[in-house]
């Protein structure tokens, strides 16, 4: 056989061998589990299990209330005798003080948890900040997003937001979810109408209902799994059919 031969054999055998070190994105499980209201332990305790490591490291953004320190210090409480490294993301910091980048603080963690607050504000600092595209990337190589109320709001296209003066108004997401979102389904009163009229007028697409003790893990971009703290929190998939609204309620399993 000569040299030339060898090497078209050559060719064709490194082309079935994936390059070395190469993440394949399309391989990799991107998980999102957002809940209707604040954060409870056994949400918390859910993602935990859901990373797959036996003390995973978590990080708490609370943007959307302003870095409160109340805020924080309740995380910190709520992960206390859970078997996670608990961490915070501040976006009020100063160039002296942290030396990280946003990506190089995100990247070694295993999940991401958003808490709740003014999404609107939130939102826009993110993309001032460019946050949302360091989100973007870690989630994309495997990290978890989670987060509830604002924290769940702001990882779908839109939905309404209490974050304007009077009234609730529509804001938009950053899409990772390709759905419509209603945070507060039956707690709040004039949530669950306005998302039905939203749906039906076109401004919001079809979408995910959370009441506040319930929570949907979606999968490579579709819902996986409903869960809830009891049996009066549920979940929902709302959606136009035929000029009327249809809200089918997602079967739960119920969270200890």
């Amino acid at each position: 056989m000569n040299m030339k031969k060898y090497f078209l054999i050559f060719l064709m055998v490194i082309s079935f061998i994936p390059s070395f070190g190469q993440v394949n994105n399309d391989e990799i499980e991107k998980k999102i589990f957002i809940y209707g209201g604040g954060p409870k332990i056994q949400f918390i305790k859910y993602i935990a299990q859901l990373t797959g490591k036996e003390k995973p490291k978590l990080c708490f953004l609370p943007t959307a209330s302003g870095d409160n320190t109340n805020v924080i210090d309740r995380w910190y409480k709520l992960c206390r005798n859970l078997n996670v490294e608990p961490y915070v993301m501040k976006v009020w910091i100063n160039s002296r003080d942290q030396k990280e980048s946003w990506q190089e603080v995100l990247e070694p963690m295993d999940a991401v948890i958003v808490g709740g607050g003014n999404t609107l504000n939130m939102i826009a600092i993110w993309k001032a900040q460019e946050i949302d595209k360091a989100l973007k990337d870690v989630y994309e190589k495997g990290v978890i997003m989670a987060g509830g109320s604002a924290g769940s709001l702001c990882w779908f296209e839109g939905g309404t937001t209490d974050s304007r003066p009077k009234k609730l108004s529509l804001v938009k997401g950053l899409a990772f979810l390709e759905y419509s979102h209603c945070p507060h389904y039956s707690t709040e009163k004039e949530r669950r109408p306005l998302y039905h009229k939203n749906i039906l007028t076109g401004k919001l697409g079809d979408g995910y209902a959370c009441d506040d003790k319930a929570g949907i893990l979606f999968i490579n971009g579709k819902a996986a799994r409903a869960v809830s703290l009891d049996d009066h929190n549920n979940s929902y998939y709302v959606y136009e059919k035929n000029g009327k609204i249809i809200e089918e309620k997602l079967e739960s399993l119920i969270l200890k």
